[in-house]
């Protein structure tokens, strides 16, 4: 086997380390996430004290993704992407002290570390892969499906460590749930200091910090479609939903983190398979067709589901089924849209549109956030639907822009 990996082309291998490394740390994130929702809930933390221990989270991978596209392109993505392990390895150790030492803010501030490594490592394995491929009809169908692939698996990662976290902490306690995290993750940041290929996306022109935001249109019209694509999920699938699955279906605590797990894992699935589902044209128009329609109907569905949910009509199988149809065709989207940006970015600093496009996003997941739990404390889950109808209504029309200027 390791003869057959010898042998690979240079570019796979580079693309191999990148997956796996990725696949590390989304894995120790996504049972790091489940970890701390379950322990401090062991420790009677309430519900809102367990949110605000997340809250730095989101916050600094908005500033992260901005300032981490920037520092790709002067330092190289091997290095921000390594560089993004290691804190996640600081803020794991962090969570290893007496549990007397464990208050809100000293939690914040190792989520708020977390947060930023999460946001280093995304941008630069998402940005890195660009460089694999060529800039031909065949190397951008390659690339989509790289994307796709790597996307869609970092998604079903997240829900197996959602699974990963619980059992853990179940099998070994919190410090040693930690301490196999800080095992798994400090082998790939190992793998990846000796192995990936240095000065990766490192800009032959140096960028000004001031050349953050970027200047094209193009990259402007689809970070704002993400933004609300993302907002559009969040409002009501991140705090809304599971509070509504507890309290208006009676699921237990179990019942509800193992439904949402499989969801994700579910919806990763769908993801890694987009370039089958839509077909793998590589022409960006196509793509960008593609996106708008896609969008159509995502947002048919939400409409639906809105208002079934409104007239009370069939209320538990119409939530299930329309959360599967939802996540689906959401998948989709997500997908093109994670291919579309990296097609679109310059190839000199991809970095920085990169970085800007998923600062983006991170805005919109904490926008969504703030919105799903005011929304439904003060209007129902209802309210919540209705207002991820309208940001998807504001997706269809600004990649419809897209589309004309395109």
């Amino acid at each position: 086997m390791f003869a057959q990996l010898s042998d690979l082309p240079q570019a796979i291998k580079q693309y191999l380390i990148i997956t796996g490394n990725y696949w590390a740390f989304t894995l120790t994130d996504g049972a790091l996430r489940m970890l701390v929702v379950l322990y401090f809930h062991q420790l009677g933390y309430d519900a809102l004290a367990i949110a605000m221990l997340f809250l730095f989270y989101e916050v600094f991978g908005v500033i992260t993704n901005l300032v981490g596209g920037w520092l790709g392109a002067h330092l190289g993505l091997n290095k921000t992407m390594n560089i993004g392990l290691g804190i996640q390895l600081v803020a794991l150790a962090m969570l290893c002290v007496p549990s007397d030492w464990l208050g809100v803010f000293y939690v914040m501030a190792a989520q708020a570390l977390s947060g930023i490594a999460k946001d280093l490592n995304k941008m630069s394995a998402k940005s890195a892969i660009k460089y694999l491929v060529s800039d031909d009809e065949t190397g951008q169908s390659k690339l989509y499906k790289w994307i796709a692939l790597l996307t869609g698996s970092k998604n079903a990662l997240k829900g197996i460590g959602f699974f990963l976290g619980g059992l853990l902490l179940t099998l070994v306690g919190f410090k040693g749930a930690l301490f196999a995290l800080i095992a798994l993750l400090g082998i790939a940041w190992l793998v990846s200091l000796i192995y990936l290929k240095g000065d990766m996306g490192k800009a032959k022109n140096k960028p000004k910090f001031k050349e953050l935001f970027s200047k094209s249109r193009a990259i402007n019209l689809l970070s704002a479609a993400r933004l609300c694509l993302f907002a559009a999920r969040d409002v009501w699938f991140v705090v809304a939903l599971p509070v509504y699955l507890a309290a208006q279906f009676n699921w237990d605590h179990w019942w509800v983190s193992g439904f949402m797990a499989l969801w994700v894992i579910a919806y990763g699935a769908v993801q890694s398979q987009a370039p089958k589902i839509t077909g793998n044209s590589a022409n960006k128009i196509d793509v960008l067709n593609k996106a708008y329609y896609w969008a159509i109907a995502l947002m048919g569905v939400t409409f639906i589901l809105a208002v079934l949910m409104q007239l009370n009509i069939a209320i538990h199988i119409s939530l299930i089924t329309g959360l599967l149809i939802f996540g689906a065709a959401f998948a989709v989207n997500s997908s093109l849209h994670s291919y579309l940006i990296v097609s679109l970015a310059k190839s000199d600093a991809v970095s920085l549109d990169v970085g800007f496009y998923y600062m983006a996003n991170a805005t919109g997941r904490l926008v969504g956030t703030v919105f799903s739990g005011l929304m439904y404390k003060l209007y129902g889950l209802q309210a919540c639907l209705w207002l991820s109808v309208s940001l998807l209504l504001i997706v269809v029309l600004v990649t419809r822009r897209l589309n004309k200027q395109s």
